[in-house]
């Protein structure tokens, strides 16, 4: 028991510093400490943990790579700070506890500058991914006029968008890394019936634009390549 309780320290440990080098390798703003306070059951099968370590267990089973509205995304669960109560209630088996905590939340606000890979590209605009979010979006209005859209096939709404400059043609593809500015973020209320062929519930949409000075695929603005590979080499060395 004593050994397996080491085992869960150390990787707890691990995980922490984990989290701590990836949120070094990004802009720190993007990123806010929640503290939020929580009425948590605790299950028979934990009982026989330490309560602490029970406790972060469940609480990251309902947070972690939730959204939670007008807060973001949980992306970890930073620490306990109080964990109260452990009363049953009549007709209930397991304990109840009031827990606070501090939860890591990516919540990027308005006017922020991100660098992002292109994940889709079809006639509405651009679909970008930072690796642990998908939900970026570049509307039409917000590329870089003028442009042109080429699409992969005749009946096809995929293809590559091209801005127009000085008669050449400087594509939007995957080939590099592409920097955009936040105009919004919004959460969606969860919608009561979805047709089928609509795109999945996303809970927290994040609004981007390419249309100024620097911003777009880096190998448009030469000198800022070299950032962007230091970039990629520092997530790469985080995700091994």
């Amino acid at each position: 028991m004593v050994v397996e309780c080491s085992n869960l320290i150390v990787g707890s440990l691990l995980l922490l510093r984990f989290m701590l080098y990836i949120l070094s390798s990004l802009p720190v703003s993007m990123f806010y400490l929640s503290k939020i306070e929580h009425t948590l059951p605790l299950p028979a099968p934990q009982l026989s943990r330490p309560i602490r370590e029970a406790i972060h267990t469940e609480l990251e089973k309902l947070f972690l790579d939730k959204v939670i509205a007008n807060l973001g995304l949980c992306v970890s669960v930073y620490d306990i700070k109080s964990i109260e109560g452990g009363f049953i209630y009549p007709g209930d088996g397991a304990p109840t506890y009031t827990v606070v905590f501090n939860l890591i939340m990516f919540r990027p606000f308005v006017g922020e500058i991100m660098t992002a890979k292109l994940l889709s590209s079809d006639a509405d605009g651009l679909r970008l991914s930072l690796g642990f979010f998908d939900d970026i979006y570049v509307p039409l209005q917000h590329l870089p006029s003028p442009n042109e859209f080429k699409a992969e096939s005749k009946n096809s709404t995929k293809g590559t968008w091209y801005w127009k400059y000085e008669e050449q043609s400087y594509p939007v593809d995957d080939s590099d890394m592409i920097k955009f500015r936040i105009q919004n973020v919004t959460y969606p209320s969860i919608p009561v019936e979805q047709p089928k062929e609509s795109k999945p519930f996303a809970p927290m949409l994040v609004t981007g634009s390419i249309d100024h000075d620097g911003l777009g695929p880096v190998s448009w603005w030469p000198g800022q390549e070299e950032d962007a590979e230091e970039e990629e080499e520092e997530e790469t060395a985080a995700e091994e």
